[in-house]
C-alpha cells in the first residue's frame, strides 16, 4: 500500500504522516511551499513530540516530498497511491482543486487507472468533502467527469488531533518536527467511499457520518470557542490555563449540558453516552500536558461567529430542541469582544462593533435578527461580562 498527502503542515506531518508511518505505509507530501518540500527531500524524516505522552514520540520516514506545481508528478505518485488525504487548510480547497484537477486528467488519460480512488479531507471546514468534490469537477473536461463520478470519492474526517507550535530547542533540533496532542484515532465518513476502504490503523469508519460529526463540532468545537474566547477576556494565554479558571468553567459545563440535551434529543442517543462524549473533551482541554494557546484556538473569529459555526449553531441546535443556550450566549457575548491585536479577523470585528455595533454584527455576520430572543440573550450576557469586569 502507498498513500499520498496532499499538503505538508503540522496536521499532515503531525497526524496523518505518523499514522501511516506506523501503519509502515510508504507515503509522499505534496506541498505548495517550495522550501518545505526541499527541507523534507533533504532530511528525509522529522520527529513528533506527544504532548502529555512523550514515550509515544518518534521519529518519521520512508516519506518523499513533491511540489504542487509538478502536475505531472502529482499525477504519477497519485497514480501510484492506493489512498489520497488532503491537509492544505479550508481556505485553500478551491486552489488545491485546480491542480487536482488536472492531475486526474492525466491519472486518466496517461496512466488509464481505472479503480476506485479514495480521497479523506482532514479539514475542520464547512462541508469541506463536497467543496473539493465540487471544485475538482467543475475544472474537468466532459471525457474524465464520468470517471470522477465513477471512481472518486471524497469522504469526510474529524480531526481530532492539535498541532501547535514547537519549542525553539525542539526546532533547533529539528526544523521539520512538530507538537502534537495525545489523540489517535481519525474518524471517517464510511459511506462517501466506494469499494472497501483501506484498513489502516487508527482509521475509523463510521456511518451516518454527519451525525458523529456534528456531535462533534457542537461538543467540541463550541466547547473550545468557549474557552478560547472567556479565556481571552480573563487574560489567560494558555489555553489550559482558561479551561481550569473556576469562572469559566461554570460557562463551559453549562455548555456542555445544553449542547448535549439537544443533541440527546435529535439523536436519539443515551445521555450517558453524550456525557462521556462531553467529559473527553473537557479532559482534552483541560490536559496540563497539552501545550496549547488561547490565540491560536480563538483565531479567525468572524468566520466562528458565523451561522452555522461552533457558537451560534450550537445557539440554533439547543433552541430548536426547546432548550435556552445562556452558556452558548456568554460565549458569543465574549467572541464579539475578541480584539487581539495580531489577528486581522480580530481587528475588522472590533471595527465593526465600534463602527456599526452589537445589533448589525448580529444581523450580518450571524444572521440573527435584533428582535430575536437569542438576540436579546446575547445582549444581555454582553452586560453581565461587562458588570464582571470582564469586557471593559
Amino acid at each position: 500500500m502507498k498513500a499520498i498527502v496532499f499538503g505538508a503542515g503540522k496536521i499532515a506531518r503531525g497526524f496523518i504522516g505518523h499514522l501511516l508511518y506506523l501503519n509502515r505505509i510508504p507515503f509522499v507530501f505534496v506541498d505548495v511551499n517550495t522550501q518545505l518540500v526541499s527541507l523534507l527531500k533533504e532530511r528525509k524524516n522529522y520527529r513528533v513530540y506527544v504532548m502529555g505522552n512523550p514515550e509515544r514520540n518518534g521519529l518519521i520516514q520512508d516519506f518523499d516530498a513533491t511540489e504542487l506545481s509538478d502536475v505531472h508528478a502529482v499525477a504519477r505518485e497519485w497514480s501510484a497511491a492506493d489512498i489520497a488525504f488532503i491537509s492544505v487548510g479550508g481556505k485553500n480547497l478551491a486552489s488545491l482543486a485546480e491542480a487536482l484537477a488536472e492531475a486526474f486528467v492525466i491519472r486518466c488519460m496517461e496512466y488509464k487507472v481505472d479503480s476506485p480512488i479514495h480521497m479523506i479531507v482532514c479539514e475542520n471546514w464547512k462541508k469541506p468533502a463536497d467543496l473539493l468534490r465540487q471544485e475538482i469537477r467543475n475544472r474537468l473536461p466532459g471525457v474524465c467527469t464520468e470517471a470522477f463520478d465513477r471512481w472518486v470519492g471524497i469522504a469526510e474526517s474529524a480531526v481530532m488531533r492539535s498541532g501547535v507550535e514547537p519549542t525553539e530547542s525542539m526546532l533547533n533540533g529539528d526544523p521539520l518536527c512538530v507538537r502534537v496532542s495525545d489523540y489517535w484515532e481519525l474518524p471517517v465518513d464510511r459511506e462517501a467511499l466506494p469499494g472497501e476502504p483501506a484498513r489502516i490503523e487508527g482509521i475509523r469508519y463510521i456511518d451516518q457520518f454527519a451525525g458523529f460529526l456534528e456531535r462533534k463540532f457542537y461538543t467540541y468545537n463550541a466547547a473550545n470557542g468557549t474557552v478560547s474566547y472567556l479565556g481571552y477576556l480573563r487574560g489567560h494565554e494558555s489555553l489550559y490555563d482558561a479551561a481550569i479558571d473556576p469562572e469559566i468553567v461554570k460557562v463551559l459545563d453549562g455548555v456542555y449540558r445544553e449542547t448535549g440535551e439537544a443533541l440527546v434529543r435529535k439523536y436519539g442517543i443515551l445521555p450517558q453516552e453524550q456525557k462521556a462524549f462531553a467529559l473527553s473533551s473537557r479532559k482534552k482541554l483541560q490536559d496540563p500536558g497539552i501545550v496549547d494557546f488561547v490565540e491560536r484556538n480563538a483565531r479567525d473569529p468572524i468566520r466562528k461567529l458565523g451561522p452555522d459555526d461552533r457558537l451560534v449553531g450550537s445557539a440554533r441546535l439547543v433552541q430548536e430542541y426547546g432548550g435556552e443556550p445562556e452558556g452558548v450566549a456568554t460565549a458569543i457575548a465574549a467572541a464579539l469582544y475578541y480584539d487581539h491585536p495580531q489577528d486581522p479577523s480580530a481587528k475588522q470585528l472590533k471595527s465593526l462593533r465600534e463602527e456599526k455595533g452589537i445589533d448589525w454584527i448580529l444581523a450580518s455576520v450571524c444572521r440573527i435578527a435584533e428582535d430575536e430572543r437569542l438576540a436579546l440573550l446575547i445582549k444581555d450576557k454582553v452586560f453581565e461580562l461587562k458588570r464582571k469586569g470582564w469586557i471593559s
